[in-house]
């Protein structure tokens, strides 16, 4: 009973609220962004393959979300290292999968027989909860190059090079991005952070510009900041930046109307997965894509404030992680959708089409939802401070 009084009473309703808000909003605009393509891919048999797949994927999440939300998450301790492992294990039988199969498609999902499985999304999740453990452990150590911040910089190395060898170059950059976020404000010295990232761009500039496709990426993007860009390669090289551009466009401040948008017919690809934010604004307009990014900073907003309120180290770099994660994922999504950023192919959290994603954004946001049951502290007088409380 006293189980389902902290469930029924003290989690963070308003954060809850959102997720749902948000998850209702994302499965309204996948329909309506994935009917025409649903239509091709089933030779107009119906426009609901990607909405009846979305919905399975929803109800796996919800149900990991309100495990989550039920399982008191300290327990994750005694397995993030098993998680960690795992995820590396996973990521590397991806990739010998693929080539034992002699398949040339980029090596990002493994089939397990039942269900098909994105193994960097797993590696994100499982490199949050081992980053937050490991920081809660160390944490007197973590100024310490050697002892304490080059162990967990290692483990990371290791997990993105798995991802980068997919290919999935902008997934591991994202989540190297957040791995940092997570030590830097667990208290490692920013020297090193500095020093480190200075390294990893020396190493993966070089590494990013070995795909041509990538090369061509970036050249376009320049290009378009520095008005540069010739017709003649623009169709060739970004045809998709161009058409989420013209969808934005279209829908203007109030939008053509929910499924009235004329870029998912075909003309603009991926219009379900990486570029639904522009059906998003085609049909809802401007209004509706500033309340989809004021859903994402809203839950940002509240899992800094779970974080603030949590005495627990553990707990705190948990929030921390999955906060950050979430809203590095939807600024990316816009800003490549906006422009602002070239091509990468990251989806927008709890929006777009994808399982593995959407399965475990819930999750961590099941965690969240469970650190704010109660403010539980563990050694109070170890006078421990997250880097963001001064």
């Amino acid at each position: 009973m006293r189980q389902l009084d902290i469930i029924t009473k003290k989690y963070d309703q308003i954060l809850l609220l959102l997720v749902l808000v948000l998850c209702v909003v994302g499965t309204v605009m996948l329909y309506s962004s994935s009917s025409s393509i649903s239509l091709s891919e089933t030779g107009g048999v119906t426009d609901t393959l990607f909405l009846r797949s979305h919905l399975k994927q929803m109800i796996v999440g919800m149900v990991v979300m309100f495990f989550f939300i039920m399982m008191d998450y300290r327990k994750l301790k005694s397995v993030a290292p098993y998680l960690m492992i795992g995820s590396i294990v996973l990521l590397i039988a991806t990739k010998l999968m693929y080539i034992i199969k002699g398949i040339n498609f980029p090596a990002r999902w493994l089939d397990l027989g039942f269900v098909t499985v994105q193994t960097s999304d797993i590696a994100r999740f499982s490199l949050i909860v081992y980053l937050a453990y490991y920081i809660d452990k160390k944490r007197e150590k973590i100024k310490n190059f050697y002892s304490g911040f080059f162990p967990p910089i290692f483990l990371m190395v290791m997990i993105l090079a798995t991802i980068v060898i997919q290919p999935d170059f902008s997934t591991a950059t994202v989540i190297g991005l957040i791995g940092f976020m997570m030590l830097y404000i667990g208290g490692a010295k920013f020297s090193h952070i500095l020093a480190t990232g200075a390294m990893a761009v020396v190493v993966m500039v070089p590494v990013m510009l070995m795909r041509s496709y990538r090369m061509k990426r970036v050249i376009y993007w320049l290009g378009s900041v520095f008005g540069v860009n010739s017709e003649a390669n623009l169709d060739v090289v970004a045809y998709q930046a161009q058409q989420s551009l013209i969808s934005l466009g279209n829908g203007g401040f109030w939008g053509l109307g929910l499924g009235n948008s004329m870029e998912k017919n075909l003309f603009l690809p991926t219009p379900h997965t990486d570029f639904i934010f522009s059906i998003i604004g085609e049909e809802l307009g401007l209004l509706g894509a500033i309340f989809v990014i004021t859903l994402f900073l809203l839950i940002f907003q509240r899992g800094l404030k779970i974080a603030k309120e949590t005495t627990d180290p553990f707990g705190v770099m948990l929030t921390v992680g999955i906060s950050f994660s979430i809203i590095i994922y939807a600024f990316i999504n816009v800003a490549v959708v906006t422009g602002i950023l070239p091509v990468t192919g990251l989806p927008m959290p709890l929006v777009s089409h994808g399982g593995s994603s959407l399965v475990m954004n819930l999750a961590g946001l099941g965690i969240l939802l469970n650190i704010s049951q109660a403010k539980r502290s563990v050694n109070h007088s170890s006078g421990w401070r997250p880097q963001f409380n001064g």
